[in-house]
């Protein structure tokens, strides 16, 4: 008759948990940090708010232009905040001050491109959805186009729930991240809805308590979403596109090397006569993949 033998004086390890109470368990554990986080992330929006209140007030181009410049920052920063977020998401460790301005480095140039991206795209939807609906209510068949610019506005969207995690975690081009992130949008829809529910439900909070949400917005729900997102997201990422990068090379996922680790600390034994030194295994270089 099997049976699981405990040594007495040894507590039986607790049940992982799952799910939204994992979720609520990590991010308990990370709130203060995570409202730092977000002051750090909205520190760089002050230029592009004071542009475009500049423009508003004074009917300028050249704020405007300096908004639009400054939006470069986004990209970078968006990767740096995205990247503390996976790691703590993950119960990986990160320093707010340190990893945020240090993937913001690493990660300039394709963050930049991505920004400059998401500009061009914004700028393309504020013009062609006001303008779709202008001619939809004079001639029907435009409806056609302005519901499809609606949809393809949606589905750009979801794709950032994908975009800036792997421009943190991979080697990956622009160009495939942008194909694999309009690719994991249905293939972790779950997840990608759930995420989009996130946004609409703390987006609709804010305008509601505006303008005592002006309070707010500095300190929590940016780092907030970004959090959830990668809790959500990340896991599909690690499933679809870095864990088939090792898997065809025969390599072990170094991302769970935390958990050998792990199993090696909880096998220990009481008589000396049986512990043996550890040995040293030769280190082999591999190509980064994940950071």
């Amino acid at each position: 008759m099997a049976y699981n033998y405990r040594p007495r004086g040894l507590a039986r390890p607790p049940k992982e948990k799952k799910g939204i109470f994992k979720f609520f368990e990590i991010y308990g554990r990370r709130f203060w940090t995570l409202m730092a986080l977000n002051v750090i992330y909205f520190v760089i929006f002050i230029p592009i708010l004071v542009g475009w209140w500049l423009v508003d007030k004074f009917n300028s181009y050249t704020p405007l232009l300096l908004g639009l410049i400054t939006a470069v920052l986004f990209g970078p920063a968006t990767t740096a905040m995205t990247k503390i977020c996976r790691n703590y998401s993950q119960e990986r460790n990160a320093f707010v001050l340190a990893d945020f301005f240090d993937t913001f480095k690493k990660n300039i140039k394709q963050g930049m491109i991505m920004g400059i991206v998401d500009v061009i795209f914004i700028a393309g939807f504020t013009v062609a959805i006001p303008s779709y609906m202008t001619w939809a209510e004079k001639e029907s068949f435009m409806y056609v186009p302005f519901v499809l610019t609606i949809s393809f506005m949606i589905v750009f969207f979801m794709m950032h729930f994908y975009i800036y995690l792997m421009i943190a975690s991979t080697n990956l081009s622009i160009m495939k991240i942008l194909r694999n992130a309009f690719f994991l949008v249905p293939l972790g829809f779950k997840y990608s809805a759930f995420t989009l529910l996130n946004w609409i439900w703390v987006a609709g909070l804010v305008v509601l308590l505006y303008p005592y949400s002006i309070f707010i917005v500095p300190v929590w729900p940016l780092s907030f979403l970004c959090f959830v997102n990668a809790f959500n997201c990340y896991p599909v990422i690690r499933k679809f596109v870095i864990q088939p990068y090792y898997d065809q090379r025969g390599e072990d996922n170094p991302e769970f090397d935390y958990l050998k680790k792990k199993e090696d600390e909880d096998i220990f034994s009481d008589n000396p006569e049986l512990d043996k030194p550890v040995e040293k295994k030769p280190v082999h270089k591999k190509g980064k993949t994940i950071s």
